[in-house]
């Protein structure tokens, strides 16, 4: 199971009993993680899990934008009340679970591929959500018991952000920032790590997180 180091990711978010949010959750049996669950609210407040009895979720903020898009999606979809499940026979990708709580309310639905444009947008932008977390952790631990491994976790950021798949830059600023100014790190992680803060700090208008 994974170890969260950084002090300010280790305490789960606590949503209002009121506030819709949104759950993927996806398993997989032999993949790695073989359990992911994302939880997101309507305020952008979110919480990563790799077990379902996980009691210490990386917490983060989603951008306001995707959020938007997100539960404007998951309308589409009657908020998960109806089968998304296309019951074709196609290879098996793990079963991924959709749920939607809003108060009393709240709908679930299961399936493995689904024909739907979008519930397929919303697994991509999930998918998309657990790789930009399971980055930063990697990151967070490279960081603190592998400096040499560092180079390698800094590039995989930048990967992902040049694919415009990192959801959370802001995220990773402190983390970046503190990996910058350390010198038992290589140098061009350090470089590396400088350039990806300052580009992350940038204003939404001059980024690349639009999708």
């Amino acid at each position: 199971m994974r170890t969260v180091v950084v002090f300010a990711m280790a305490a789960a978010v606590l949503f209002a009993a009121d506030e819709p949010r949104i759950t993927f959750s996806k398993s997989f049996k032999g993949s790695t993680p073989a359990y992911v669950a994302i939880t997101v609210d309507k305020e952008g407040h979110g919480t990563y899990q790799e077990a379902p009895d996980d009691d210490n979720p990386l917490a983060f903020d989603v951008p306001a934008d995707d959020v938007a898009v997100l539960f404007t999606l998951a309308g589409k979809l009657d908020h998960f009340a109806r089968p998304l499940d296309s019951h074709l026979k196609v290879a098996y990708t793990g079963t991924k679970t959709f749920t939607y709580q809003d108060g009393v309310e709240k709908h679930a639905t299961s399936f493995n591929y689904s024909l739907d444009a979008d519930a397929r947008l919303m697994v991509d932008w999930f998918e998309c959500l657990s790789d930009t977390e399971q980055t930063f952790i990697d990151l967070d631990r490279a960081a603190h018991f592998d400096k040499l491994g560092v180079n390698d976790a800094v590039l995989q950021v930048n990967i992902l952000w040049d694919q415009k798949r990192l959801v959370t830059p802001q995220q990773f600023v402190a983390l970046l920032t503190r990996i910058s100014k350390d010198e038992s790190i290589m140098h061009i992680a350090r470089e590396r790590a400088a350039t990806l803060a300052e580009e992350f700090q940038k204003p939404p208008a001059q980024d690349k997180t639009a999708r």
